[in-house]
């Protein structure tokens, strides 16, 4: 499986606008974050993880041609509101698969109800298959997927186990009956917000301490703000397998 980080950001993403953050002026590519996303890639299947604001850029920085589908974490803007972006997709290949709870296609409904409307439909307009998660082991392709089910503050969101790779983000809490669903990780991925606590996100040591306690082989952390600090500066203080994602980084598993 071939993972892409098509963005490493929190909701407004690197830099911020009008911010004058050190790290929001560097120009270490690695320092410029869109907003949260993975790409996977195996056996002639391609999926994507959210689709936030920054989809469309995304799609045409990595030249993806083919969308087998979209799996949704939560609802938040900053993961859903490049929606309407699969329409090049829809055009090529028809509708297109969406997966996601109950709970996260209501909310893209009241969001996108162009496109999820009953109704006849404006030209151009993009159609999707909705295929409900519940926490339950569910098929990608040739794959199976197990849901990890957590908690961003008090809003339930769902990681995902893909084979030996998982992702996580926009965590908070996590129960150790989901834990148990990471053991003998080739690699993990998980947000790590910033080094102060957050109220919905874990900060740079509870992220440690969750790498730490699900022990996969090699961790990569995202979801990240300026205010974690520089890129090169903040690896160097990592353990040796923990790693800072960045920007269209490119890992196999």
């Amino acid at each position: 499986m071939k993972v892409t980080f098509l963005g490493t950001g929190t909701s407004q993403g690197i830099p911020i606008i009008g911010s004058t953050h050190p790290v929001c002026l560097s120009e270490n590519p690695k320092d410029k974050r869109l907003r949260v996303s993975i790409l996977l890639e195996w056996d002639g299947f391609t999926y994507v993880v959210d689709c936030g604001p920054d989809f469309r850029q995304q799609m045409l920085r990595v030249n993806v041609k083919k969308l087998d589908g979209l799996i949704f974490t939560h609802e938040h803007a900053d993961h859903t509101m490049g929606l309407d972006d699969i329409r090049p997709f829809f055009f090529r290949q028809g509708d297109i698969n969406l997966y996601a709870h109950k709970r996260v296609f209501n909310a893209l409904a009241k969001r996108f109800d162009y496109i999820f409307t009953t109704k006849e439909k404006y030209p151009g307009v993009p159609s999707v298959i909705q295929h409900e998660i519940k926490n339950e082991t569910f098929q990608l392709g040739n794959l199976d997927v197990i849901p990890v089910d957590g908690l961003h503050h008090k809003l339930q969101v769902f990681g995902f186990r893909f084979d030996n790779f998982a992702y996580l983000t926009d965590m908070k809490t996590v129960p150790d009956e989901e834990v148990k669903k990471l053991e003998n990780l080739d690699v993990l991925v998980v947000n790590a917000l910033r080094e102060e606590p957050h109220i919905s996100h874990f900060n740079l040591e509870e992220a440690l301490q969750f790498i730490e306690k699900v022990k996969p082989k090699r961790a990569y952390l995202t979801h990240i703000s300026h205010l974690l600090g520089f890129h090169d500066d903040v690896q160097q203080k990592l353990p040796e397998n923990v790693f800072l994602a960045y920007d269209n980084l490119k890992i196999t598993i």
